[in-house]
């Protein structure tokens, strides 16, 4: 398996320092004005059309290397995309909205991570770069990022990027089979299993709820009542399941970000991830949440679907396709 983890840095400790920050400087400014051409390009014809008041922006960055265990969700960005568009479906969403509409879906493709750590650039400045890239895609009214991961490190940046961009803290809703509220996991602050805690601590969300975890200690319970947050296990998901499927979010803040981690399924809808956790929800139990949430959604993400791990050899395993229906389902969600 392709180690990503340690691709493109080994070679950079002999180059001067200067020459070091003037390439890595071309780098970034390259990798973010992709981004911003494509999210004004997208964003100029939308209102062009006419008639969105909001529409979802796909965003890929591919990160894999903040997994604790592996890192093939650096390779998933391309995989949801080909399973969206596969013939085997058409492009409704449940709630009846067409995901062929550009001013219900468009996409201003991948951030360009393995260019950005092959030049040397290190996580404080890879976070800031990613934050960035979603604020690109925000100051294109009416576009709002619906980020393809990549592990969960990368909801801190998005999470922040959001929040700073709409001036002030919003809600969450979490789902996940883990609470991902380590202080510091292994030593690493922006680990995939540490991304809430960043988000919790920057004071980035007011309610923090999340739903299906099925893989917490002590420390991700005493972190959990540190900051406030709402976890609802699936120990008692039958119990919750009322409230749960009947959510009001975001009043007296400014919205609503979603995100997914794709294990938060049972593995036997979706087996293609790195921690595989039995006991999780069904496809309909995510479904029934997002469907009845009430609230103005403003950004989200899906996360930690891993392909290498996908039973069916292919862009349109099960995992694959899983993963793009909880995308297409968040379009109908955020776009209006």
């Amino acid at each position: 398996m392709l180690n990503i983890a340690r691709r493109g840095v080994r070679n950079l400790h002999n180059v001067p320092k200067d020459l070091k920050e003037k390439c890595q400087s071309r780098v970034v400014e390259a990798s973010l004005s992709l981004i911003r051409e494509k999210a004004k390009l997208k964003g100029g014809l939308i209102r062009a059309l006419g008639g969105a008041k909001a529409t979802t922006a796909l965003l890929g960055v591919p990160l894999g290397h903040n997994s604790s265990f592996l890192q093939g969700p650096a390779f998933a960005p391309p995989w949801i995309r080909e399973a969206m568009w596969c013939d085997s479906t058409n492009p409704s969403t449940e709630e009846g909205k067409e995901i062929d509409d550009p001013r219900v879906l468009t996409d201003v493709g991948d951030l360009a991570v393995q260019e950005l750590r092959d030049s040397g650039v290190d996580d404080d400045r890879l976070m800031n770069i990613v934050s960035e890239s979603v604020k690109l895609v925000m100051e294109e009214s009416p576009l709002r990022p619906l980020v393809l991961g990549g592990d969960h490190s990368i909801s801190y940046p998005v999470v922040r990027a959001v929040s700073e961009k709409l001036g002030g803290p919003v809600d969450i809703l979490h789902l996940d089979a883990h609470p991902d509220i380590y202080d510091a996991f292994e030593g690493n602050k922006y680990s995939h299993a540490s991304s809430f805690a960043r988000i919790m601590e920057g004071g980035y969300a007011r309610r923090l709820l999340q739903v299906g975890i099925r893989s917490i200690n002590r420390e991700g319970r005493e972190q959990g009542k540190r900051f406030g947050v709402e976890q609802y296990e699936m120990r008692t998901f039958s119990k919750d399941r009322d409230f749960l499927e009947n959510l009001k979010l975001g009043e007296g803040v400014k919205g609503v970000y979603i995100s997914i981690d794709v294990d938060c399924l049972d593995p036997a809808f979706a087996p293609g991830v790195s921690h595989i956790e039995p006991g999780g929800l069904s496809f309909r139990d995510v479904l029934n949440i997002l469907h009845n949430l009430q609230g103005d959604i403003v950004a989200a993400d899906v996360v930690e679907f891993n392909p290498q791990r996908d039973p069916v050899d292919g862009m349109n395993g099960i995992t694959a396709m899983a993963a793009a229906k909880l995308v297409r389902e968040l379009t109908a969600k955020i776009s209006k």
